[in-house]
């Protein structure tokens, strides 16, 4: 056994620059130090868990705003009505030059706000009968009639200086008999329900909530008070003063500027912008001058200079 051991070759002798090393020890060291880090800056600097906005928690907090919304969607005014593309041909969309992307790629989500937010939502719910008698007579009632209708609402809403709450009961026609109806159904949380219902077992699109949300001003408030708004920050950022994804700055700070910060064409233009730099950046190695960056400016040897230090030596 001695004379078999004897034969095999010696280990090369080790290398310079080494020193033992424990890899389990390390490896635990490394994970304590980086729990704690985590730990302590998520307290420092993270997030507040705020409870999500609903249609039901908008109004019950503003039952105004959630009505002059509603009468909004009924009448064709709000937003979301006025849009354009993906969701109506009411505006031509956004524009690169003359090309207009929405345009181009046409309604696929369609809304009618209308339907849509208020009169389905009451009639595939149980409604006593004075509600059931109002949805029958809007619905059956001519354009002309159904505007009438409207505006008889809309001056009411006007003689109590735009609060719909102050509007005596029975005075404004059946579309205050609607939308009071609607306001109770959000109260109760029925209406978060229905405009989230798409007919699949999975119930993930948020689009139509978000959109009625977006047309009042209650949402619009809330992200003011914690510096959520383009003007403030940029597209994305985080609640309170910290600046959220830092990776998104470059993006964000095309809306700070002009041209794009008072053009109605802002996302569009940003876009084509970001898809020009990015694919600057993939044909870095193709573009001449360019590519010969860090030879003239070689930071790469500050990085790497232990190794340089030693290659100077032998």
């Amino acid at each position: 056994m001695t004379a078999r051991w004897a034969r095999l070759p010696h280990p090369e002798p080790a290398p310079e620059h080494t020193r033992p090393y424990d890899l389990v020890k390390e490896f635990v060291i490394a994970l304590l130090v980086v729990a704690l880090l985590t730990v302590g800056l998520a307290a420092m600097f993270g997030a507040p868990d705020d409870k999500p906005v609903t249609l039901q928690s908008w109004a019950k907090a503003d039952s105004g705003d959630f009505l002059s919304a509603a009468l909004a969607e009924l009448d064709g005014s709000s937003a979301t009505a006025s849009y354009g593309p993906p969701y109506n041909t009411a505006a031509t969309g956004q524009k690169i030059g003359p090309i207009g992307l929405a345009k181009f790629f046409g309604v696929h989500h369609a809304i009618d706000t209308a339907n849509d937010f208020v009169l389905t939502p009451l009639s595939n719910a149980p409604q006593t009968p004075d509600v059931t008698a109002a949805l029958a007579q809007y619905k059956n009632a001519s354009a002309d009639q159904q505007a009438a209708m409207r505006k008889q609402y809309s001056d009411a809403l006007a003689a109590v200086n735009g609060d719909p709450t102050q509007i005596p009961p029975g005075t404004a026609g059946p579309v205050q008999v609607l939308l009071n109806r609607l306001l109770s159904q959000a109260q109760a949380g029925s209406l978060d329900g229905q405009l989230l219902a798409a007919g699949e077992f999975y119930q993930s699109d948020y689009t139509k909530p978000l959109l009625f949300l977006n047309d009042g001003t209650y949402l619009a408030g809330l992200a003011d008070a914690k510096h959520l708004s383009g003007d403030q920050w940029g597209m994305m950022n985080e609640t309170g003063n910290y600046p959220g994804q830092p990776w998104l700055w470059l993006y964000t700070f095309w809306y700070q500027i002009s041209p794009f910060n008072h053009t109605t064409n802002a996302d569009a233009l940003i876009w084509g912008l970001m898809a020009l730099l990015t694919l600057g950046f993939i044909l870095v190695p193709f573009i001449p001058g360019v590519r010969s960056i860090p030879r003239y400016v070689p930071v790469y040897r500050l990085i790497w200079r232990d190794y340089y230090r030693r290659e100077r030596r032998q």
